[in-house]
């Protein structure tokens, strides 16, 4: 019955991680290297991502500089940037990338607002999701009998505070990096 639940909360620390690694790429008006992780660029025939083909660095709050380990591949990181869903145009100097973020409109600022809002309630339901496959096992578990009837209760509450605890945690980092959009 404990690897049931500890599987159980280990799945639901896997959503949270996947929630922060998921606002990691909302820009927020600030320049963040991690707004890059979802763009790949076509590497001699090979889907490659951009950290891993050049040195990615922050020169000022707003600035991220991209300087391509290949100059050949410029014109390519290039291309990508433009074509990937980031809004923002490069300047290409010929030996380096530089992306500047503009400051976030109070419009934009709120839009974003909504899509933290939107993940956050994702995040919650694949953590509830895991709820629901642990239940599930311990009734089987007890059909089985493999557990008592009153280890179905114990379980099912141990459950039901480690979701709340998940849940919790997933209303923070939503409020957290509301605020760090919303902060000017």
């Amino acid at each position: 019955m404990k690897e049931v639940i500890k599987t159980g909360e280990d799945k639901m620390q896997k959503c949270v991680n996947a929630l922060e690694k998921e606002f990691s790429t909302i820009r927020a008006g600030r320049a963040n290297p991690a707004v890059l992780d979802k763009i790949t660029v076509d590497y001699y025939g090979v889907p490659t991502q951009i950290n891993a083909m050049a040195a990615v660095s922050v020169a000022e709050a707003r600035i991220l500089v991209i300087q391509p380990w290949d100059a050949s591949s410029l014109k390519s990181i290039e291309k990508a940037i433009m074509g990937s869903d980031i809004g923002i145009t490069p300047t290409n100097d010929g030996k380096t990338i530089r992306i500047v973020f503009p400051q976030l409109t109070e419009e934009r600022r709120k839009e974003l607002s909504k899509q933290i809002k939107k993940y956050g309630e994702d995040a919650k339901v694949a953590v509830r999701n895991c709820r629901r496959d642990v239940m599930d096992k311990l009734k089987t578990m007890k059909k089985n009998s493999e557990i008592t009837e009153d280890d179905v209760k114990d379980g099912e509450k141990k459950v039901q505070t480690i979701t709340d605890k998940y849940c919790e945690m997933i209303d923070k980092v939503c409020a957290d990096k509301e605020k760090e959009i919303m902060t000017v």
